[in-house]
């Protein structure tokens, strides 16, 4: 599938920042009794490419599963070898797009302005990450869906929850990617399954 149709079954991408390879499997069942089905795990988490690998084998089939705050291209390789298929930046690295998409990996890397959202689709970048989205608005995101290709989904992250996803989707999101807000280190699976369920109610197309 391609990352809109992911987005379609459920626009929300859970980070899962500080997660442990003991524990990845529980909270990734949780996220999946909630209904989200996209799945990243940020490479400053502790040994991330094991709960990659760990996610990948047992939700591949049914959810897709990456890895964030990829900085170089033998991460890409890594998150790729460990059964990742999508790349998140948290920069606006066209080198990095490349690479993903050369491993038929699905790539939505950070931008911040025009000029890096047009270099990274250039590249082959299947989604753009808005990012940091609290030093940028809605208004900034409707502004900069007038020029982006509408086929193009743009997800902002960075202090997006249940209270402001409305006003990021009436603003052209596409998804919405969510750290700490559906897990936080040290959160219980029976944590994450009440935060992921009350984010997917607010995600919903009619709220």
């Amino acid at each position: 599938m391609d990352l809109n149709a992911w987005l379609a079954r459920c626009p929300l991408v859970a980070i899962l920042r500080g997660v442990r390879p003991d524990e990845v499997e529980a909270v990734g069942a949780a996220l999946a009794a909630a209904g989200i089905v996209i799945l990243e795990v940020p490479l400053n988490s502790p040994d991330p490419f094991t709960s990659i690998r760990r996610l990948a084998a047992r939700f591949g089939e049914t959810m897709l599963v990456g890895a964030g705050t990829v900085l170089a291209e033998a991460e890409v390789a890594a998150v790729a070898e460990a059964g990742g298929r999508l790349l998140v930046t948290p920069h606006a690295d066209p080198a990095l797009v490349r690479a993903a998409k050369a491993r038929e990996m699905l790539a939505c890397p950070g931008f911040f302005t025009p000029a890096e959202a047009f270099a990274l689709l250039a590249a082959g970048a299947d989604g753009l990450k808005l990012f940091p989205a609290e030093a940028a608005s809605p208004a900034v995101l409707k502004a900069l869906r007038a020029v982006l290709p509408g086929s193009v989904p743009v997800l902002p992250v960075g202090g997006v929850g249940a209270d402001n996803i409305a006003a990021w989707r009436a603003a052209g999101a596409a998804g919405f990617g969510i750290g700490s807000a559906v897990y936080r280190p040290g959160d219980t699976p029976g944590t994450v399954a009440a935060k992921a369920q009350a984010l997917v109610a607010a995600a919903q197309p009619n709220r």
